[in-house]
């Protein structure tokens, strides 16, 4: 009996010992950081866009005299509406055109240096702090791509994204020997471009979440009856507002509406569990680039069509992309062979 509960025991530990280990590489296994920089570029770029967008009207998004003036903002979170949140905004405390400018400049000033990997360590932090202010700001204002930039952005910000195609990258190569020994300051501030357990941290933080929209966006979905019968897709095509291209011609298939509509709910909600599979993850990452490509053609929602795509190149392995980049690099910069000299 006793050599049957120690064999017992010994099981349970090694299932243990083994669900610890792959816990350890799932989270801790150091990678490259080619997709995060990838990422930062789009991230980066979405953002600023956001921003310019608000600055053809600043005053009227943020001024005294807009739909939410600053007194409407912070009551709706101070609790004298609702119950009260822990949303602070700097932008409740402005009201002069030159504040609001000088505040709009330093964040769009940010998050460029942020997009081009200027000193990408800091600037990333700011645009963040930036940009949580203006969300908080702009209370009832904001769409998806508000949502996915700022997520994206909050976690790049935590990883050495600019170790490659960046500033930072270019000023740290002309700076640095191979040989030189840098201060950690240094390093923190211009990542070397090697693998690092940071980078690994932010891409499964990226991942998660993602997996978390797309879960509860799929159960949010399902509440509804038009998603069940199938009439979802045709209503979203019909309504004018968001239509860019007329398919009323479509009309007469409405099996085909029927099945992409299933599909699409199918795939959102079991997203999380076909993406991390190898074998599977082709399937759902090349679904949500057709479904959000599709967005971005034919709903007029061209922005978060695309920033969504991004969002899902974070399931894409660095190793392949490092290895492309070399190739171009040494293809750039081919290695000049001394001949030794005849004497």
């Amino acid at each position: 009996m006793s050599n049957r509960v120690t064999t017992r025991d010994a099981t349970v530990l090694d299932f243990v010992r083994h669900a610890v280990d792959l816990w350890d590489q799932f989270w801790f296994t150091p990678r490259t950081v080619e997709t995060l920089a990838g990422l930062r570029i789009f991230t980066g770029a979405m953002l600023l866009y956001s921003h310019v967008v608000l600055a053809s009207d600043l005053s009227a998004f943020l001024g005294p005299d807009a739909l939410i003036d600053n007194a409407t903002s912070k009551a709706l979170q101070d609790g004298s509406y609702a119950p009260a949140t822990a949303v602070w905004s700097s932008l409740w405390f402005i009201d002069s055109s030159s504040g609001l400018w000088l505040h709009h400049g330093f964040t769009i000033g940010v998050t460029l240096a942020f997009t081009i990997g200027l000193l990408t360590r800091i600037t990333g932090v700011l645009a963040v702090i930036a940009q949580w202010m203006l969300l908080h700001r702009l209370f009832g204002a904001l769409f998806g791509l508000d949502q996915i930039v700022t997520y994206s952005a909050m976690y790049l910000a935590i990883t050495p994204c600019g170790a490659v195609w960046s500033v930072d990258a270019w000023w740290r190569n002309r700076q640095t020997s191979p040989d030189e020994n840098r201060s950690r300051w240094k390093r923190f501030l211009f990542p070397d471009d090697i693998e690092s357990t940071s980078a690994t941290i932010g891409t499964r933080l990226l991942q998660i979440h993602l997996c978390v929209i797309y879960l509860f966006g799929g159960l949010a979905k399902s509440r509804g009856q038009m998603w069940w019968d199938g009439t979802a897709l045709w209503y979203a095509v019909s309504n004018y507002e968001y239509q860019s291209f007329d398919l009323t011609f479509l009309s007469p298939y409405p099996v085909l509406f029927t099945g992409l509509t299933h599909v699409t709910l199918l795939w959102e909600i079991f997203y999380v569990a076909l993406v991390w599979p190898k074998i599977t993850r082709w399937f759902a990452v090349g679904l949500a680039v057709a479904v959000h490509g599709g967005i971005a053609t034919f709903l007029g929602m061209a922005t978060f069509g695309l920033m969504m795509i991004a969002a899902n190149a974070i399931f894409l392995s660095p190793v392949w992309i490092r290895k492309w980049r070399l190739q171009n690099q040494d293809a750039s910069h081919p290695v000049k062979v001394k001949r030794p000299k005849v004497r």
